[in-house]
């Protein structure tokens, strides 16, 4: 297979629970060597996806292709060739990270020498060579998430699925946890994400699908999504909550009010004239701000902004 062709193709992906569809004509196309994130709230259908792309789900309609080979007539073939960290530690925690490492390389038929080999070169990879003699109920959260990512590699898999790997983690795990998946995309492994934190997605894909509703309802990168938001923004913070109404009216277009933090923010196109004219405009009219600053729109205000208006 060429290296360009995509390392997985959904079409037309249909998949009900009762009368509850979970999935409702979903595509994607995830090119070999990213990271292509899946955002959407819960019950959108992101682990319906994963659980079918993985084999471990029938679907009741569509084509699913995974490292060139249709999930339904070659499960097995699929399953040679994938990776799946699921959203809990699989890992036992009396065992050691060497111990664990071993006993999935070893249920991958590896061999003992061999499972052990591998075990020592990702204990490596993922910074856990001093600690991997512990017992993993000594590990940090961070520590663990990192053992569940190591032994997904263990058989090198082509396409590696993670279903919201870093749920529950503090902010240091997390950082650890994008660390090592960047490794594993420098190393040549494409990966399926699917998350609810938009900071993570920012951080770690080269593509995003949102989802809801069982099908895609925006895809592209981080700065093409955000652009869907109407492109830079202005936010201004008042020092005197009770001006915040007349602020509004001097800023461009719709403007949004924050009482609570006595926040102004409105969309701009010319990010520096936007700050010049805004900051004359209070001045003139004798409003003291606390803070002015120009930025780009978050994933999590185009998260808002796509499901909302999906919905509506």
């Amino acid at each position: 297979m060429a290296d360009h062709d995509p390392a997985i193709v959904v079409e037309g992906l249909r998949k009900k629970y009762g009368d509850k569809q979970a999935l409702d004509g979903l595509d994607l196309t995830v090119q070999r060597g990213t990271v292509h994130a899946v955002l959407g709230p819960n019950g959108a259908g992101k682990t319906t996806a994963v659980r079918i792309m993985s084999t471990l789900l029938r679907p009741e309609a569509g084509r699913v292709e995974v490292a060139g080979i249709d999930v339904r007539t070659r499960a097995d073939d699929v399953r040679s060739r994938i990776g799946l960290l699921g959203q809990y530690a699989a890992v036992d925690e009396e065992l050691s990270g060497r111990q664990n490492l071993e006993m999935f390389g070893r249920l991958y038929h590896l061999g003992a020498r061999r499972a052990g080999i591998r075990a020592d070169e990702l204990l490596a990879r993922f910074g856990l060579a001093d600690t991997g003699k512990k017992a993993v109920k000594q590990y940090s959260g961070g520590m663990r998430r990192r053992l569940d990512l190591a032994a997904s590699l263990i058989a090198e898999p082509q396409v590696l699925f993670l279903d919201e790997p870093t749920t529950g983690l503090d902010p240091r795990g997390r950082t650890e946890v994008w660390s090592a998946v960047r490794s594993m995309v420098g190393g040549g492994t494409t990966v399926l994400l699917t998350t609810q934190y938009l900071e993570e997605a920012d951080q770690l894909a080269d593509r995003i699908s949102v989802i809801d509703q069982g099908k895609v309802i925006a895809e592209g990168t981080a700065d093409e999504l955000k652009s869907k938001t109407g492109g830079d923004r202005i936010d201004v913070v008042l020092r005197n909550a009770d001006q915040l109404a007349r602020a509004a009216s001097l800023l461009p277009g719709d403007a949004t009010v924050d009482e609570d933090r006595r926040l102004i923010s409105a969309s701009v196109s010319d990010r520096m004239a936007a700050l010049t004219e805004t900051v004359r405009a209070l001045e003139a009219a004798g409003i003291e701000a606390e803070d002015i600053a120009v930025r780009r729109p978050t994933l999590d205000e185009v998260f808002l902004h796509l499901t909302k208006k999906d919905v509506a």
